[in-house]
């Protein structure tokens, strides 16, 4: 077996007489002298003669869409009840998944008369996360108005939110089962 030691400083000299990589390419490509041109000038690209004026309005009927309110939620329950007049009341609670992996629970009353179906920012009630916290949360404000309903004369029985309920639309979008 041989010692191992370093590689000694070798001298490298061969290279230094010779050309740029260019010159020495074509020169080595049988002397062809074309490569030794250089570049020529591109030619400018051209617009396609129909192109409309900008200032001309557009023919596309497809506008800009904006998702749906519900379009992130995962899950929703409603608690019927009466409110302090003694009217029917309706009460939405969500749980919905926004961009950035952001949990969001909302609660909005009587969201079906109002003008628009869009949650105001005061609708939600917590944002996070963590699912276990959303999850906590909105049976949690479930629970609360399941309670005020039952007090005012309500019987209905709504199921509290599980994870399962949310996972199962979670793995549709992003695994595609």
């Amino acid at each position: 077996m041989l010692p191992i030691d370093a590689v000694l400083d070798v001298g490298v000299v061969e290279d230094v007489g010779q050309c740029a990589a260019v010159t020495v390419l074509a020169d080595d490509v049988l002397g062809y002298q074309l490569l030794l041109l250089g570049p020529g000038e591109e030619e400018r690209e051209r617009r396609p003669k129909d192109v409309r004026d900008p200032s001309q309005r557009s023919d596309c009927i497809v506008g800009a869409v904006k998702p749906t309110a519900s379009a992130g939620r995962l899950a929703e329950r409603v608690v019927e009840g009466r409110d302090d007049a003694g009217r029917d009341e309706r009460v939405v609670i969500w749980i919905e998944r926004r961009a950035g992996a952001v949990w969001a629970v909302g609660r909005a009353v009587n969201l079906h008369l109002r003008p628009s179906n869009e949650p105001r920012t005061d609708d939600y009630v917590w944002e996070g996360h963590e699912l276990q916290d959303a999850l906590d949360a909105a049976n949690e404000t479930l629970e609360d108005d399941c309670v005020v309903s039952e007090v005012d004369g309500s019987e209905q029985h709504v199921k509290p939110f599980r994870r399962e309920e949310l996972l199962e639309p979670l793995e549709k979008l992003f695994f595609g089962r």
